[in-house]
């Protein structure tokens, strides 16, 4: 089973931040799959199963705050029995361009505190990932007010062209495996 993980923060001041499009992209997979997401009593996390295309799968919504998110993450991979070649991680990332996608089979945390405390908690990067371009932030703003910050109306109108071609890379590399998405989609 794939766990697919999306990383953002929980409550609704913070559900159209660009910090939060990786729940984004978890709601698109849930509304694709018909599958709803429920509160986990016993670890941290909002999930939902589905499948697809024949593959089962999990998708995880840490209510930890992005910075703690390893501590959601690591005892629902340890409960699915899965390994770190199981985990998909989304996230966002000011290092690329608005909307851009980069899907990478393992990596760093370049910079990215919920991303760290992942492979912190897991002692290993060796998990998938897809990266989703919020843009470099303003250099009137601070880092964190800028990935807490509501999307500009221009993002806005583009956001679910970006949530939706980043739930596209995310079956992808479930169906056709991470190489062939990462063919797919990292152009531009």
């Amino acid at each position: 089973m794939k766990v697919i993980v999306g990383l953002g923060n929980p409550g609704q001041e913070y559900k159209l931040t660009r910090h939060n499009v990786g729940f984004l992209v978890l709601d698109e997979l849930a509304r694709r799959s018909a599958s709803p997401f429920r509160k986990n009593w016993w670890i941290p996390v909002q999930t939902a199963k589905g499948m697809i295309g024949q593959n089962p799968v999990r998708l995880v919504k840490p209510q930890t705050f992005m910075n703690r998110s390893g501590r959601a993450v690591e005892p629902v991979l340890r409960k699915a029995g899965g390994k770190t070649d199981d985990l998909l991680v989304i996230f966002d990332d000011v290092a690329l361009g608005w909307g851009q996608l980069r899907v990478r089979a393992q990596g760093s945390a370049g910079g990215h505190n919920g991303v760290q405390s992942v492979m912190d908690a897991l002692g290993d990067g060796a998990f998938g990932r897809i990266r989703i371009g919020i843009g470099p932030k303003p250099d009137s703003v601070s880092l964190s007010d800028y990935v807490l910050g509501p999307f500009s109306e221009a993002e806005r109108q583009d956001l679910e062209n970006v949530v939706c071609r980043a739930a596209d890379a995310v079956e992808k590399v479930c169906t056709a495996g991470i190489e062939q998405a990462m063919n797919c989609f990292n152009r531009g």
